[in-house]
C-alpha cells in the first residue's frame, strides 16, 4: 500500500535515533505489547497534521476522494472534535441553530460554547418498539419558516439505534434558506461502500459530515473524519477551530490507523464488505424467526445495527443484556429500556455471528416457553371465553414511554451556566422536587449520550418521571454532580 503505516514500520527498523518526544523512544519498557516502535512526533519526513503538506496531506486528500468530499480532516480526538469544530465554524456567538433533540452531547457542548439559541427538532417516537424515529422533513421546513434567523442545522443520522433520516430531502429544505446542513454520521462511516447499506450523507447533499471510522470500520478507537463539501459551510473557520480543538501532538499511530482504513476502502472495498454484508444479511434474516424476542428496524435503516427487542419475553433490555454477557460472554454495545444493541462491522467473524444467533434462539426458546405457560394460566383464571389476543395484548403492555421528554427552554445553556457559577445561585434537588425549576446541569444516559435535560430547560414532570424510571431500571444517569439529584437555579 505504501501508506503512512508502511512508512512508520520502515522507520521503526532503521538506525535513526530519536532525540525527541515521546519519552519511550520507540522501545517498550518491560514486558508490554504496545506499538512503541512506530510512535513518533512531527519529525522530518512525517509531516504535521496542523500544517499538512506531505504524507498527511496526501492521506487526507485520499480520504476526501474515497468519501466524495471536497476536503477531509483526520480527527484524533474522536468525532467530538469534529462536531464542535463544525458547529462553531458554521455559526457566530448568539446565533440561532436548528438541532435534532436526540443529538449527542457534543452538539450541546458546541451550543454552550458559542452561546447559541437552539430550535429543537424532536424525532417521532414509535410506542410499539419504544424507539426514537426519524427527523421529519416537514418539521424541518416548519422550523425554518418560523425562525428566519437560523444559521445552521445539525442532525444525527444514523442514530445510535440505526435510524436514518431522509438526508436528501432535509438537505434540500435547508439549502433553500442558504444555510449548511451538518450531519453527525459518527455511526455511518461504512455507509455507501456496499449496496446492502444506504449511501452516506455527503452523497445525499449534506455540507459537513462527521464520521467515527473506529465505530464501524477497522480503525483504532478515537479515530474519525470531518468532511466538508460545497460552499455553504465556512471551511476556513471550521478547520481553524479544528486546529484549536485537536491535540497539538496528534498520535501517529491513530493517524496511521485512519490512513490504513482509508486504503482498504479505496483498494479492497469488495473484499472488505462483500462477505460481511452476505453474513449480516443471512443473520438478520434468520433472526426474524425468533418467536419471543424480535429484531427491529425502520423504513430507512442502517443494517449494521442489530437491535433486539425483548418483545413479549417479560424481560427488560437490561435483563437481556445481562444474560448475554454472563451466560454467553457476549458483550452488547448498549441496553435500552426494551432492547439491546449489537454493533457489527466488517471485522466480525462467522463464529461470532453464529454465537450470537445461537444465544438469542436459546434465550428465545426459554422465555417463549415461560410466556406460553403464563398465558395458559391467565386464560384459566380469566375464563375460557376471553379472546386469546386480549391476553397477548396485556402481556406486551408497558408502563409509559422511554423517549425524550419535552422541556420548556427558559434560557440558553450558556446563560444557565453563568448564573449557576454565582455564589449560592443553585441547589441540588431530588428529581420530583425539581419539576418546574430551571436546570443548571445535564442529565443523560451514556450511551447514547443524548441529554434528557439540558441546562436552561425547565424540568417537566415527564422528565422527572423518566429519570426515575431509568434509575429504577438500573441505568446510571450521568452529568449530575449528585446521584439521584439535579442542580437547579434558585430563581424561578
Amino acid at each position: 500500500m505504501n501508506g503512512l503505516y508502511d512508512k512508520l514500520r520502515e522507520y521503526s527498523t532503521s538506525d535513526y535515533y530519536g532525540f525527541h518526544m515521546p519519552g519511550h523512544k520507540r522501545h517498550a519498557p518491560g514486558d508490554i505489547d504496545l506499538p512503541y516502535g512506530i510512535d513518533i512526533t512531527e519529525i522530518e519526513g512525517f509531516d504535521d497534521l496542523h500544517h499538512a503538506a506531505g504524507i498527511l496531506k496526501d492521506a487526507q486528500e485520499l480520504a476526501a476522494k474515497v468519501y466524495g468530499a471536497d476536503e477531509t480532516g483526520f480527527l484524533v480526538n474522536g468525532s467530538t472534535a469534529g462536531i464542535l469544530s463544525a458547529i462553531l465554524g458554521c455559526t457566530r456567538r448568539g446565533d440561532r441553530i436548528l438541532a435534532a433533540r436526540h443529538c449527542h452531547k457534543s452538539v450541546y457542548h458546541a451550543i454552550d460554547m458559542n452561546g447559541l439559541r437552539p430550535v429543537y427538532l424532536y424525532p417521532e417516537f414509535d410506542e410499539n418498539i419504544h424507539m426514537n424515529m426519524e427527523i421529519s422533513v416537514s418539521a424541518v421546513k416548519t422550523a425554518l419558516m418560523e425562525y428566519s434567523d437560523i444559521r445552521a442545522a445539525v442532525i444525527v443520522s444514523p442514530t445510535f439505534d440505526g435510524v436514518i433520516s431522509d438526508i436528501g430531502e432535509i438537505a434540500a429544505a435547508v439549502h433553500e434558506y442558504g444555510i449548511p446542513l451538518i450531519v453527525d454520521e459518527a455511526h455511518g462511516a461504512h455507509l455507501g461502500f456496499h449496496p446492502y447499506f444506504e449511501e452516506n450523507a455527503l452523497a445525499k447533499g449534506a455540507d459537513v459530515v462527521i464520521q467515527s471510522v473506529h465505530k464501524t470500520l477497522p480503525s483504532l478507537t478515537q479515530t474519525a473524519l470531518l468532511h466538508v463539501k460545497g460552499e455553504l459551510a465556512e471551511r476556513g473557520r471550521i478547520f481553524r477551530y479544528l486546529d484549536m480543538l485537536q491535540s497539538s501532538s496528534p498520535s501517529y499511530i491513530l493517524m496511521a490507523s485512519i490512513d490504513h482504513c482509508i486504503h482498504l476502502l479505496d483498494e479492497r472495498p469488495e473484499e472488505l464488505f462483500e462477505p460481511y454484508a452476505s453474513r449480516l444479511s443471512a443473520l438478520r434474516e434468520s433472526l426474524k424467526g425468533l418467536r419471543c424476542l424480535k429484531i427491529i428496524e425502520t423504513e430507512r435503516y442502517d443494517y449494521s445495527k442489530l437491535v433486539i427487542s425483548v418483545g413479549g419475553s417479560g424481560l427488560t433490555g437490561k435483563d437481556l443484556y445481562g444474560i448475554l454477557l454472563s451466560r454467553y460472554h457476549l458483550q452488547m454495545e448498549m441496553a435500552a429500556g426494551t432492547y439491546v444493541i449489537a454493533m457489527t462491522s466488517p471485522g466480525d467473524t462467522p463464529e461470532g455471528f453464529e454465537r450470537l444467533k445461537k444465544a438469542l434462539f436459546e434465550i428465545d426458546d426459554e422465555y417463549a416457553g415461560k410466556v406460553s405457560d403464563s398465558k395458559n394460566q391467565e386464560t384459566v383464571e380469566k375464563g375460557e371465553g376471553q379472546p386469546a389476543e386480549e391476553v397477548q395484548k396485556e402481556s406486551r403492555s408497558t408502563d409509559g414511554l422511554w423517549g425524550l421528554p419535552v422541556n420548556e427552554q427558559a434560557m440558553t445553556s450558556r446563560e444557565a451556566f453563568e448564573i449557576s457559577d454565582g455564589e449560592r445561585a443553585s441547589e441540588s434537588l431530588f428529581w420530583e422536587s425539581a419539576v418546574g425549576r430551571i436546570s443548571a446541569e445535564y442529565a443523560y444516559l451514556y450511551p447514547p449520550g443524548s441529554p434528557l435535560v439540558v441546562p436552561g430547560e425547565r424540568i417537566s414532570p415527564e422528565a422527572a418521571r423518566l429519570l426515575e424510571k431509568y434509575r429504577e431500571a438500573g441505568f446510571r444517569v450521568e452529568g449530575l454532580e449528585t446521584e439521584g439529584q439535579i442542580k437547579v437555579l434558585k430563581l424561578t
